[in-house]
């Protein structure tokens, strides 16, 4: 059987595709070129179906949301809050699995940062 070797892509809708990708570089350094091809660091990608009712993703009419590994969570929140970024004042901790922390997009989509244990 063939399988799927790893994430090829994300791609989402934006009033202004152009802010939305400099927000993603100068706020959580994603360094995509202008074809949008970013290679990021080796690791664990987790792929995971939440019931339909969560409140997990923020907004109701969220129906992804994405997460990025980061090496320092504390760090990166400051950072992003240092820029203005809208973040959010809780994270969670999950034994054997890492902490989490939120912050929202200027397009209001929610995005996980996930400093893995």
């Amino acid at each position: 059987m063939e399988r799927v070797l790893g994430i090829g892509g994300y791609f989402l809708r934006a009033s202004d595709p152009a802010a939305l990708g400099a927000w993603y570089r100068d706020c959580l350094g994603l360094a995509a070129d202008e074809n949008g091809v970013w290679h990021p660091d080796a690791g664990v990608t987790v792929f995971a179906a939440f019931d339909s009712g969560t409140e997990y993703f923020g907004r109701r009419d969220q129906q992804t949301m994405l997460n990025f590994r980061v090496r320092d969570l504390d760090a990166m929140l400051a950072q992003l809050r240092a820029k203005g970024a809208d973040v959010a004042e809780e994270t969670q901790d999950m034994e054997g699995v890492g902490r989490f922390g939120w912050v929202t997009d200027p397009e209001g989509n929610r995005v996980e940062l996930w400093q893995p244990s």
